[in-house]
């Protein structure tokens, strides 16, 4: 991949060579010459494109992954609470065995 310029890091600091700025609202039409796109500005225009692009997938993509990690938190905590219930259930029941047992065995 050839990248010729980022935001940060243009490949020129000359006005005429980098992509024009947007006019603003507040502007008429007829105040900013039009003529001026090179192809050095659209190379950058689209570069810029392309790096604010990738920020927004590298951000949903994060955020994905924090989704996924807590998602299985949240599972691996219902298999232990699940676990710990059982262990539970199966002490009453050792409980309860070895109290007949012992009934049975005064009787």
């Amino acid at each position: 991949m050839n990248i010729t310029g980022t935001i940060d890091r243009p490949l020129t600091h000359d006005p005429q060579k980098q992509a024009p700025m947007k006019p603003s609202t507040n502007e008429t039409a007829s105040s900013a010459p039009e003529d001026f796109t090179s192809s050095g500005a659209t190379t950058s225009r689209q570069n810029r494109n392309r790096e604010m692009q990738l920020i927004q997938e590298a951000l949903a993509r994060a955020h994905m992954h924090d989704l996924q990690r807590e998602a299985q938190r949240e599972r691996q905590a219902v298999r232990l609470a699940t676990a710990r219930r059982m262990q539970r259930r199966a002490e009453r029941a050792s409980r309860r065995a070895r109290r007949a047992l012992a009934m049975a065995v005064m009787q």
